[in-house]
């Protein structure tokens, strides 16, 4: 057996630029070299993605992780997709199809065949109606692993974000706050850098009001009620952590090296930063899953799907994080 990890590389939503940016990553030199990337697919719209993209692909399909041959995009196939789907339209073909590559990809987790994930975009509503109603990867991916809570975790070279709440709307993100939820996050963080080599790990934590409450000028007490017990409570067991910190200091702070993680409280406090950074260097990395799994930090892209125009970065950079923090397999 290799040494090198076995990465099952899900194609997303097919109407998208999923297609594209994996085969972009996949024909990346310093991907194939540490790494057997398996796609979860079809191979006729990954042929068609090499076409839009103007590049040579020897696109092949195989029956598992063990038929594996370096110099090729090998192809776990599914033929789901019919021939004429068109670019950059929504499709519940095209969902109901993104739902069975991720869930395919996660039997090939759960048997040992593979030793990450790492995801092109779907859409979220053509996943719906496909009859697949999850809010995102993170939470499908959590149900088909049988794990009850996960984290999001955006990654750049400069910053790296974990999410208290994620897809729910900002009055419902509010509510669900309460101190065990933002416990288990930190937790959760910490425990993902300590495994990535960062042993004692700085990590600051966002208050949900401006000015962190201003001493309750602002809000109604959520910093002492909701997020002050629970960095009490992981300090106590010796975790770098501190807050609440006003976020538009704290980011600042984290971007210039003060601290390793932020703990945002929502969505848009946690991806509005990382998203100036530019798509390209943002990774999403879901935190407490029994298997790795990484992801490029962008949509599907309607509006460009189809045309070669992509920036395929953020997907090679998924794929070299998947690599870095994925266990090695043991070698006969």
């Amino acid at each position: 057996m290799s040494s090198t990890p076995a990465i099952a590389v899900t194609m997303g939503d097919g109407a998208g630029v999923g297609p594209e940016v994996v085969v972009a990553a996949l024909l990346d030199e310093e991907i194939t070299r540490n790494s057997r990337p398996v796609v979860v697919g079809d191979a006729g719209r990954l042929r068609q993605a090499a076409q839009v993209l103007g590049v040579e692909a020897d696109i092949v399909p195989i029956g598992s992780v063990a038929e594996f041959q370096p110099g090729r995009i090998n192809v776990v196939d599914l033929g789901l997709l019919p021939e004429d789907l068109p670019w950059g339209k929504l499709s519940p073909v095209a969902g109901d199809a993104a739902y069975h590559y991720v869930r395919v990809a996660s039997e090939m987790a759960m048997r040992g065949e593979v030793q990450a994930i790492c995801t092109a975009p779907l859409n979220k509503e053509a996943l719906h109606l496909g009859g697949h109603v999850y809010p995102g990867h993170t939470e499908l991916l959590a149900d088909l692993t049988g794990t009850p809570e996960v984290s999001m975790m955006l990654s750049t070279p400069t910053l790296k974000v974990i999410h208290v709440t994620t897809h729910i709307g900002l009055l419902d993100a509010i509510a669900k706050i309460e101190p065990g939820l933002v416990e288990r996050t930190i937790r959760r963080g910490h425990a993902a850098l300590v495994a990535a080599g960062n042993a004692n790990p700085r990590i600051g934590v966002c208050a949900i009001n401006p000015h962190a409450g201003e001493g309750g000028l602002f809000g109604y007490g959520e910093e002492a009620e909701k997020i002050s017990p629970a960095v009490e409570a992981v300090w106590a067991d010796g975790i770098d952590a501190r807050g609440p910190l006003a976020a538009d200091t704290l980011f600042f702070l984290a971007a210039r090296g003060d601290y390793d993680l932020v703990v945002a409280m929502y969505h848009d406090q946690g991806h509005g930063p990382v998203k100036v950074l530019g798509i390209e260097a943002g990774v999403n990395i879901t935190v407490g899953l029994p298997v790795i799994r990484t992801s490029v930090d962008h949509g599907t892209a309607f509006d460009i799907a189809g045309t070669g125009t992509v920036d395929t970065r953020s997907m090679v950079e998924a794929m070299r994080q998947a690599i870095e923090v994925a266990p090695r397999p043991d070698v006969d």
